[in-house]
């Protein structure tokens, strides 16, 4: 998939644990797991906001268009 997902980035800059992440966003372990391993097929547009007002980021921080052909 050309969009790359570089959330595993952003934690380890703001030295934040999977755990941490998913309390501070309301979301599963499991939930944040997919999107963080580049699995999920969709993010609602909350849970991004929910993820880059935790870590302090812009959606282009966290997602990545990378042209594969």
């Amino acid at each position: 998939m050309p969009i790359v997902v570089n959330l595993d980035v952003m934690m380890a800059k703001r030295k934040m644990s999977l755990n941490e992440l998913s309390e501070k966003v309301d979301l599963t372990l499991s939930n944040l797991s997919i999107l963080k391993t580049g699995k999920a097929k969709a993010i609602r547009f909350s849970t991004l906001e929910a993820i880059c007002k935790a870590l302090d980021c812009q959606p282009a921080d966290l997602l990545e268009f990378v042209d594969e052909g």
